[in-house]
């Protein structure tokens, strides 16, 4: 039950601090307003680290369905406890997300753009292109897992871990981030795009459902491959489960590119005027 409400507590606190500094960069009447891309990183990153330094003791921090996922491959946490983990996770993002929506209280009638205030809460890729947009959020969290578990590895001062943590999920942002916004955490954007569709928000507008399945499964592609990943890469293990799930995300990936080029092809044809 700690387990349980340490990743409830610490995912809410993540949203509140990360999904918080996109409202204030974005939102109008804010003084943080137009504040930039740095500004939004630098949140993100604290946040991160400030919700791991919470309930560290608790649950050990997972915050993200994507790590969690990980954890188990590398055999690292039980699979018996991933489904709790995942849960905790979204109940805690979803809270977040309503956390900031009533900090902003005013705010949101003041911003017209529906975009604007669904940006807030969920991500969304500067060109739809499903195939890039998955493997953007495959590669940003394949860094992210294998950054993780490096960072594990090596002795720090006691207490820093956390925060080494943060600088990374800035690095990810600053360097990934651009192409759809950096989810590289399933419950980050599903959680909020719920609260999002829920919450009596003025002018809010769509959702954006069709493109929520991307950072579902790009950040599950690409944890499962850092983890197998790291073991061979860094532990030299080569277990099965490295061929299990790097068989798996090519099929995912595969399918993906083929429904995304026949709807690329469905588009053109339609833009084309028939002679």
């Amino acid at each position: 039950m700690q387990a349980f409400l340490g990743e409830i507590i610490g995912t809410m606190i993540l949203i509140i601090l990360g999904a918080g500094v996109c409202a204030g960069v974005n939102l109008k009447k804010s003084f943080a307003a137009n504040s930039g891309w740095i500004v939004i990183t630098m949140g993100w990153g604290m946040a991160v680290a400030m919700a791991a330094y919470a309930v560290g003791n608790m649950s050990g921090a997972h915050l993200n369905p994507a790590l969690t996922v990980a954890l188990a491959i590398t055999g690292d946490f039980p699979w018996s406890q991933v489904p709790m983990y995942i849960l905790a996770q979204f109940i805690g993002a979803i809270l977040g997300a309503t956390v900031v929506y009533l900090h902003y209280l005013p705010h949101w009638k003041e911003t017209k753009d529906a975009g604007t205030k669904l940006g807030v809460f969920a991500t969304g890729p500067a060109i739809a292109n499903p195939f890039a947009n998955v493997l953007s959020e495959a590669i940003g969290t394949f860094v992210l897992v294998v950054g993780i578990l490096a960072i594990g590895a090596n002795k720090f001062t006691d207490g820093l871990n956390p925060l080494v943590v943060g600088f990374l999920i800035v690095s990810i942002g600053l360097s990934l981030g651009g192409t759809t916004g950096y989810a590289i955490n399933p419950a980050r954007d599903l959680g909020p795009r719920i609260a999002h569709a829920i919450l009596p928000i003025p002018g809010k507008g769509s959702s954006n459902w069709k493109y929520a399945w991307v950072p579902v499964v790009g950040p599950l592609v690409g944890g499962s491959i850092g983890a197998v990943f790291y073991q061979a890469a860094f532990l030299n293990k080569m277990s099965s489960s490295l061929w299990v799930v790097l068989s798996l995300a090519l099929i995912v990936l595969a399918v993906i590119y083929a429904v995304s080029k026949q709807k690329a092809a469905q588009i053109q044809s339609a833009v084309v005027p028939k002679k």
